[in-house]
């Protein structure tokens, strides 16, 4: 029970760690609600879109475009009806399978209005257009409804069209597209006829191919305006979409200056599409999916329309992929599976480096998902995914982070807690009952002098745990020699030194009563060199030093303890001609020494001398490199900045 008590208490704390990056996944989903990430969206698809591979030209449809260069040598514009009938019957000869006149010819544009009358009630595969949202525009007159259809074009808000708009309810019956009756006409050629949906009832379907119908959410879309029947916009992409021919090029033709046959080849059983391609007219349509554009981002109106029949007639007959998108459910839990794989990663790693690599691996591992994705024709939600991906991530991770370093300093305090405790029960209880306990090996200890002893240490004993109980209370400045002496550690460390040296010695240890000459001298260390746990560290090592000397220096008369100064070097040394070091193994006194030299950043040894005795020495930098640097960059500093002043001086 207890155990499973424990796992329920850490995975309370794991969730309440990764609260921020839930958070985060919730503020994430509430902007893609609210539509604030459908701009980036956007972008995305276009991106994505404009990163395929190049695909070849569409044969089955020719754009005729009505250039600058035709304008001039016709030197009149509006393009004259006389100019367009015939044009009209000129490419009629070569049978193309269906004409689309992408030029308004609502009004009559003289000369030769009864001759463009006359041309569109004998061309029947002919299909002018109209435009039905306001401002309307009326179509031709004498063509029969079946041969309209409407040019009007839908623009998102950023100005870019990435819908095509295939049919609207009218007044008395459905109005279809120019793209969608040119698209009709062909593909009832191959047998194929234009019929509702199966899955969606107001879908538009082509055989067994079904025409994903736009909604007000699809995608990336939020509150979409989904009027009549639209198709998102599956551009071709390549450096030249469909062949165009100049009102010039056909006229060459008849002209008999190019092979005639050329024509046919080119158009017999094609799309044909006659529109303005002249900079001047300004008939363009805003795209970021097609690359290297001339216009940048920019293609003609009649390009548009024929973008739109080319994928419908392909996606038909060749299973060219239209987009699609998930449904709202999936959207958002492919969401939150990347919130929730986020807040993983933070758990996982805890390092902002490794994060950062897996961060950056995971994303381009999505953008590489969503990539293959818009390549099969599915549109997934890769911007709300990517966010929460590295907004989330950062978060968990922050707070992982934070979570660990306060897990870790826990860790250290109680790491040093212990220490400090073995050290002021090593340096004061353990040294007096090493003392003892020679006594009674040796049986040279009186019993009333034995429990006077004993009843030292419990004394000693009792006073360290106190000492260590106030001073985590009160967390004051303090230091505890073994002696039971408390030492103020905001004096200089010089002062300290002589308080530990002269306490340590008064401690009963057999080596010291026969100690004759007495010799020390330490020289001042400037105070913001060494902070309170410094200093601490430092008496540690006097004391620990002097209390060997006491217990194992046999015949000792002769002890000093020196500190010097060369430099930004002090070395600590206490020397003795008492009965060498017999072991060098790293006990618990030699393994506190080395401690304290590595967190001075300095080198401990303890070696036998020549002659007799044993030398233990401390040697650590005054200087932190740390604050040299910042001294050497400000110097910098200063000369840079008085080296501009003479030059201004100068000029």
């Amino acid at each position: 029970m207890p155990s499973i008590w424990s796992k329920f208490k850490q995975g309370i704390t794991i969730w309440s760690v990764a609260a921020p990056g839930i958070v985060a996944l919730g503020v994430i989903i509430l902007l893609r609600l609210s539509g604030s990430l459908q701009f980036l969206e956007w972008v995305t698809l276009d991106s994505f879109l404009g990163a395929r591979f190049l695909e070849p030209i569409d044969q089955r449809v020719v754009i005729v475009g009505i250039n600058e260069e035709d304008i001039q040598q016709i030197n009149d514009y509006p393009i004259s009806d006389r100019e367009i009938a015939k044009l009209l019957r000129t490419l009629q000869k070569y049978k193309p399978r269906v004409i689309g006149l992408d030029i308004v010819r609502d009004i009559p544009v003289e000369p030769g209005h009864t001759e463009l009358v006359t041309a569109f009630k004998d061309i029947k595969n002919l299909v002018a257009v109209e435009k039905v949202i306001s401002p309307t525009i009326k179509p031709p007159p004498g063509l029969p409804s079946e041969q309209i259809g409407f040019a009007d074009v839908l623009a998102d808000n950023d100005g870019k069209v990435r819908r095509a708009l295939l049919g609207t309810p009218g007044s008395e019956e459905y109005e279809f597209s120019l793209p969608l009756l040119l698209a009709k006409t062909y593909l009832e050629a191959e047998g194929i006829e234009l019929s509702k949906g199966i899955r969606d009832l107001d879908a538009m379907r082509f055989g067994s191919t079904e025409l994903p119908r736009f909604l007000p959410n699809s995608g990336g879309y939020v509150g979409g305006d989904d009027f009549g029947v639209q198709l998102l916009v599956n551009y071709r992409n390549g450096r030249q979409r469909f062949r165009t021919l100049s009102l010039k090029d056909i006229n060459d033709i008849e002209a008999r200056k190019v092979n005639p046959n050329v024509l046919r080849d080119a158009l017999s059983g094609r799309i044909v599409l006659i529109g303005m391609t002249a900079p001047s007219i300004k008939d363009f349509i805003d795209t970021s999916a097609i690359t290297n554009l001339q216009p940048p981002g920019k293609i003609y109106g009649v390009e548009f329309h024929a973008q739109v029949v080319s994928q419908i007639v392909s996606t038909v007959l060749d299973g060219r992929p239209v987009l699609q998108t998930w449904s709202k459910g999936w959207e958002y839990f492919w969401i939150f599976g990347w919130g929730v794989l986020a807040i993983y990663f933070g758990r996982l790693t805890q390092s902002p480096l490794k994060n950062f690599v897996y961060v950056a691996a995971v994303s381009l591992g999505l953008g590489g998902i969503a990539y293959a994705f818009i390549l099969w024709g599915w549109w997934i939600p890769v911007v709300p995914a990517l966010l929460i991906l590295v907004i989330n991530n950062g978060a968990v991770l922050s707070t992982f982070y934070q979570h660990e370093r306060f897990l870790r300093s826990q860790i250290k305090l109680r790491q040093h807690t212990i220490e400090r405790t073995f050290v002021e029960i090593h340096n004061g209880p353990l040294q007096t009952l090493a003392n003892i306990l020679r006594h009674v090996q040796d049986q040279d200890l009186e019993q009333h002098r034995l429990l006077e002893e004993l009843k030292n240490l419990n004394d000693e004993i009792r006073e360290v745990g106190e000492h260590l109980k106030l001073e985590a209370l009160k967390r004051e400045e303090r230091f505890r020699l073994g002696s039971g002496l408390i030492l103020d550690l905001k004096l200089p460390i010089r002062d300290l030194l002589y308080e530990v040296y002269s306490h340590t010695l008064q401690r009963s240890f057999p080596c010291f009563e026969a100690l004759k000459v007495k010799a020390y001298s330490f020289d001042p260390i400037k105070d913001q060199n060494l902070n309170s746990e410094q200093k601490r560290d430092i008496c540690q090592f006097l004391e620990e030093a002097l209390c060997n000397v006491g217990k194992h220096a046999k015949g000792l008369t002769r002890l000093s303890a020196i500190g010097k100064q060369e430099g930004n070097w002090y070395t600590l040394s206490i020397k003795d001609n008492g009965a060498r070091v017999r072991s060098y193994s790293e006990g618990r006194g030699t393994k506190q020494c080395l401690n304290i030299a590595r967190k001075l950043r300095g080198k401990f040894q303890r070696q036998p001398l020549q002659e007799k005795g044993t030398l233990c020495q401390l040697t650590w930098c005054l200087v932190d490199n740390t604050w040299g640097f910042a001294q050497l960059r400000r110097r910098f500093k200063a000369l840079v900045l008085k080296t501009l002043n003479l030059e201004s001086r100068k000029q």
